[in-house]
């Protein structure tokens, strides 16, 4: 059985992780875009 949890924790670790990534990135870009629209730096 832990086996089986171990190897699981292993392969969903990785989605989780790209998961955060994606909307972090998302919200980067929308930000990004909104900013370059407006004439602005994103900083």
């Amino acid at each position: 059985m832990s086996t089986l949890v171990l190897s699981a924790y292993v392969l969903v670790w990785p989605a989780i992780v790209a998961g955060v990534l994606f909307f972090l990135v998302r919200g980067f870009l929308k930000d990004w875009r909104q900013a370059r629209e407006e004439g602005r730096p994103i900083i």
